[in-house]
This record gives C-alpha cells, sequence and structure tokens, in this order.
C-alpha cells in the first residue's frame, strides 16, 4: 500500500537528543516504474521529559559577612525536551534572605543566581534550606527540583557574654592558700575558635592583685594563690577579660569585687609614746610615770582594745583619747621595799576568740631621804685594858642606811661630853667614814673605870637625817699595882721594931702586917708569908690576915733580937709583891700592951 508505519516508539531526544529540529531521512525505491524518492519524517517533541538538576542537593558555604546583592551561581536545570518544552523559568521557595535573579550567558541561555537580599547571622540561624524549581514550556508544565543546603560561615562577630557583668564575693582573711574563690563564666555566640573563650585578668591589673589571686585561663576559675590582709587591703576590684580565638579576637570585660571579711588575726599591740621616767617615792598620787597607746590593726570589734594591769600594783592607767593613756601613781611608793617595778600591762581585744599581749614596763624609784641612819645596836660594852698604847682602837661602830647615793652615804661624830670634867674629845676620836673610834692616850684603870660615848651616825641627804647610839666604855683592871705595906706604916721605914716578952705562949700575937692593892678583882687579893727569918720555927704569919704569931713558947735559948722578911704578893698575871722587915726584941718581964694596930 506505500503506507509507512511507525515500526517503534519513536523518542525524539533519544534520536536528535538537544538538536533544535529533528528530521528523519528516508529513501523509498517504487518499482514499476523503478524509482527513488526521498522522505522527511519530522519528529516532533512533546513534553515528555521534566527538568533535572543534575546535583539533587546543592550545598552552599556562604560567610555571614557577606554583603547584601552578592550573587551566587546556581546549577542550571537540564530538560531534555526542546523548545518550548525546554526549561523556561526557575522557582525559589520563599525565604527571608535570598532572591533569585537570571542571568544571561552566551547562545542567549540563562541561568538562575541566588541574590543575597539580607545580612546573614549566623548566630541567629547557621543554616538556610532552600528548594530551587526549574519549569518547562510545556503544557502541562513539567518541573524539577534541587535541595540547596547553605551553611552561614561563622564570622567572628560577637564577642564574648559574661553571665553577669559584676561578680562578688566575700572571703574571710584567713582563707588558706589554693582556695577555690568563684568561677567566671562567658559564652561567645560564635563557634569554633571564634567561639572558644580565654579569661585573663585585665591589662591594668595591679601587682597586688597578682600576687594574690590567679585565674585559669580555660576554665575561668580564680583561686587564692597569696595571703588575704583585711588591714592590708579591705577589697578588690579585678577587671576580669574574656577574649575568643577568632580573626580579630574579640574581648569583653565584667568586674569582680572580692570583699575581705576581717578575721581577728592581729594581736593587739601597746607602743610606748614617752619613755618612763624615774618617780621619787615621795610622788603624789596620780603623778604621769609614762604615756602609751593602744593599738589593734583588725577593725569592728576586733580592734577594740582594753589594757589591764596586775593586781596590787600601785600604779593605775588613767584613759585620755583616741587609746591614748596615762600610766600614773596610785599608791603609796617606797624605794626601799621596791627599787624598781617591771609593770605588766595586758593588752586584750574584743575579737572572738580575743587576742591579747603583754608589755614589760620598767619604772625606777628614786631614792628620797627619808629613812635616818640605824646603829646595828643602839648601845655598845666596850671592854679596854688599862695602860693600852695611845691611837689604838678601841672599838667601830657601824650604821646603815636604807637610802640610796648620797642619803645612804654616813659619817660618824662623837657628841661632845663630859668625862671627869674634861671633853670626851681629849680622850677618843672616831674615824668620821668608817666608825672606828680609837683612843687618845692610855687609861688608868685606878683612875677612870668607866665613861660613855655618844656617837652620832649622819647621812648626807638634804636634809640630812641622823641618829646616836651610846658606847659604854669599860677599863679592865691589870695587875700594874705592888701591894702596898699601910702597917707598919712607911713613916716607921722599912723595918719595924716590935717587943714582946720572952714568956710569950705559942700563937702569941706579936703583931699585924696590913697591905693594900690599889688593883682590883685577883689583882688585888693580897697574900702574906715568911721570906726570912732568924728563926723560923719561932714565928708565923697568917697567909691572908698578915697577923705574925709565935709558932711555940719562946725558950731562954732564943736570941733576944729576932729578925722577920715578909712578903707580900697579890693574886694578879704577873704576880706583884713587896716586902716589910719586922724586927723582934725578946725581953724578960715586959707586960705593956701591944701598940692598938691600925
Amino acid at each position: 500500500k506505500g503506507e509507512l508505519v511507525v515500526n517503534d516508539r519513536i523518542d525524539r531526544e533519544a534520536l536528535c537528543g538537544q538538536s533544535a529540529s529533528c528530521v528523519l531521512p528516508l529513501q523509498v525505491v517504487l518499482e514499476n516504474p523503478l524509482s527513488l524518492h526521498r522522505i522527511e519524517v519530522e519528529i516532533k517533541d512533546i513534553n515528555d521529559n521534566s527538568p533535572s538538576f543534575h546535583t539533587k542537593e546543592l550545598s552552599l558555604e556562604i560567610s555571614e559577612s557577606a554583603a547584601v546583592g552578592t550573587r551566587f551561581p546556581l546549577e542550571s536545570a537540564e530538560d531534555s525536551d526542546v523548545g518550548s518544552n525546554s526549561v523556561k523559568s526557575y522557582i525559589l521557595i520563599k525565604n527571608d534572605c535570598f532572591t533569585l535573579k537570571m542571568k544571561e550567558v552566551e547562545d542567549g541561555k540563562t541561568v538562575p543566581e541566588l541574590v543575597l537580599e539580607k545580612p546573614l547571622d549566623r548566630e541567629t540561624k547557621a543554616v538556610h534550606q532552600l528548594l530551587l524549581t526549574a519549569l518547562d514550556g510545556g503544557n502541562p508544565v513539567m518541573s524539577g527540583t534541587s535541595q540547596i543546603t547553605i551553611t552561614v560561615l561563622d564570622v567572628n562577630d560577637n564577642f564574648p557574654v559574661f553571665d553577669k557583668n559584676v561578680y562578688k564575693v566575700s572571703l574571710e582573711e584567713n582563707t588558706a592558700k589554693d582556695t577555690f574563690v568563684i568561677k567566671i563564666a562567658a559564652t561567645d555566640a560564635d563557634e569554633g575558635l571564634n567561639a572558644e573563650v580565654e579569661f585573663l585578668f585585665g591589662s591594668r591589673t595591679p601587682e597586688s592583685v597578682l600576687s594574690v589571686f590567679e585565674i585559669n585561663s580555660l576554665t575561668g576559675e580564680i583561686r587564692l594563690k597569696g595571703d588575704l590582709d583585711y588591714e592590708r587591703d579591705t577589697s578588690y576590684k579585678i577587671e576580669i577579660t574574656a577574649k575568643d580565638k577568632g580573626v580579630p579576637r574579640m574581648e569583653s570585660h565584667c568586674r569582680l569585687q572580692i570583699d575581705v571579711v576581717d578575721v581577728n588575726d592581729k594581736t593587739p599591740e601597746i607602743v610606748l609614746t614617752s619613755e618612763p621616767k624615774p618617780v621619787r617615792e615621795d610622788s603624789p598620787t596620780g603623778t604621769v610615770v609614762a604615756l602609751l597607746n593602744a593599738r589593734d590593726a583588725d577593725s569592728g570589734n576586733n580592734s577594740k582594745v582594753t589594757l589591764r594591769l596586775p593586781r596590787g600594783c600601785p600604779f593605775a592607767l588613767k584613759p585620755s583619747f583616741s587609746n591614748n593613756y596615762a600610766l600614773v601613781t596610785s599608791g603609796v611608793l617606797d624605794r626601799e621595799s621596791f627599787s624598781e617595778y617591771s609593770i605588766e600591762i595586758t593588752a586584750t581585744d574584743s575579737g572572738s576568740p580575743p587576742l591579747s599581749s603583754k608589755k614589760i614596763i620598767p619604772v625606777s624609784i628614786t631614792d628620797v631621804n627619808d629613812n635616818p641612819p640605824i646603829f646595828t645596836q643602839s648601845s655598845y660594852n666596850v671592854y679596854l685594858k688599862e695602860n693600852g698604847v695611845p691611837g689604838s682602837i678601841l672599838y667601830s661602830v657601824s650604821a646603815s642606811d636604807l637610802d640610796f647615793g648620797e642619803n645612804a652615804k654616813i659619817s660618824y661624830s662623837i657628841l661632845d661630853s663630859k668625862v671627869q670634867d674634861v671633853s670626851v674629845s681629849s680622850y677618843v676620836y672616831i674615824n668620821s667614814d668608817n666608825g672606828s673610834i680609837y683612843s687618845m692616850h692610855s687609861f688608868d684603870y685606878e683612875k677612870l673605870k668607866v665613861f660613855q660615848i655618844q656617837v652620832q651616825a649622819k647621812d648626807q641627804g638634804s636634809p640630812s637625817l641622823s641618829s646616836n647610839a651610846t658606847v659604854h666604855v669599860f677599863i679592865l683592871d691589870q695587875n700594874d699595882n705592888a701591894p702596898a705595906v699601910i702597917y707598919p706604916s712607911s713613916a716607921m721605914g722599912s723595918l719595924s721594931h716590935q717587943r714582946m716578952p720572952r714568956s710569950a705562949k705559942a700563937g702569941h700575937l706579936v703583931t699585924k702586917v696590913t697591905a693594900v692593892d690599889a688593883d682590883s678583882g685577883h689583882n688585888a687579893w693580897i697574900s702574906y708569908k715568911v721570906a726570912e727569918a732568924t728563926d723560923a720555927s719561932l714565928f708565923t704569919v697568917n697567909l691572908y690576915t698578915g697577923e705574925v704569931r709565935t709558932k711555940r713558947a719562946v725558950s731562954e735559948q732564943d736570941d733576944s733580937s729576932q729578925r722577920l722578911l715578909i712578903e707580900i704578893r697579890d693574886d694578879g698575871e704577873p704576880v706583884q709583891s713587896s716586902t716589910v722587915t719586922v724586927s723582934i726584941l725578946l725581953e724578960d718581964g715586959l707586960h705593956e700592951p701591944i701598940l692598938d694596930l691600925r
């Protein structure tokens, strides 16, 4: 029949691709008559292909610092159809930041471009999801889509933000080293290095802070590394800087206030504002001795100081102004009892627990001449042998004075008095420095047996004080006198003539020799004995009375003239003696009485 029949499904895109016209040339041979004919079959396009994107999901990275109006080319969609059935338009899903514009390229083609209509802010929205739709011109319209994911690249456009503008913390001043103080927190809305925050003290932070506190640059932890002292710094105001690691680095600041809480760690102190002066022992009550100040480096109750003196102390504290005090006398002073006081003052604060300290203030008491010299005895007995060497020491008196210095220097003197109507100073003299008493001449017991010396001890004070003592001087007898014969009297001479009758019997009293001794005691005890005799058998002398008697009756053979040498001795040491010679005449018929003996 010569019908040209479609033998298989015709696909223009497979046959002709993107060619605008698609013609299939056929050569047909006709027989009878034989002839050759050319037939062109034009394949008409129908909209049987949807637009498609080579990349179904497109990823873009756009910096958040990109300027408004910046364009970003997109991939064009492909449509195997041609003509009006090919891609005609693009649609972008509605969004806040991007719009879609077409850009013409060579051969009249256009490509879609994203246009930034509004600044990007990664911190507000880090990822934008857009749907790009390509539409062809067929009927019905066919479309293809591409998912566009836009990642907003961070720009270091955010400062680190502290969770507080001002941090406050209190620390006791005795807080131990390495104690955790506070953690500073800051966040950065950026990401990556732009969001990594480093903490540090402000650039103008003084050394007084850096030596006490340290900050961990990574964690923001602040620890104590030094000693706190409320008395040095009551509060620290520290600037903290937080920096990110972006380029350029962004930083922000906050303030940390650390208040130091006072702890009673300072011991009260007593300071002398004037050195203590010596005090006269007769000073009236209330005399100022020294000025002092009580201080405590703490504050509040911890710095309130009270002072205390020991009980029984003759001093008191008189408060003045601003913790100043005057140390004054409050009782009777006596240098002789206490010449120096070590006054222990205790200072105690009002802290809890309280702290205290002590200070010893030496106060010396100066002497006043209020004590007279005192002798070791009110009276002295001195025993002195007679016939001593003139100028020899009799005795040394001693006095002491409880005062001091010139007030205690003693000079000795003898008060004038009479001894046997003669001034005592002619008998003795005294060394004014040491109280030694010396004799002026030799004493004779037989003339002077006892006398008194009034000795005065006088100090050098002003006015001077004195006291007296009596020295009783007793002269001791020495055996310096021989017995003196009273009878027979010396007027008779050394020879005494006595008469006696030849008729005298034994025991007849011939005579009595009498002697005295000017000495005393044993030195005056007298004894008599016959030293020599014409006839020792005829006479005897009584040892104690001196009576001369016959030992036997006189005989005719006895000589008429008898002679006796009688020795008279005392009992002293050495013995003193004297003699008397008695001549006796023996007569017959003698009746006259014996002479009355005195």
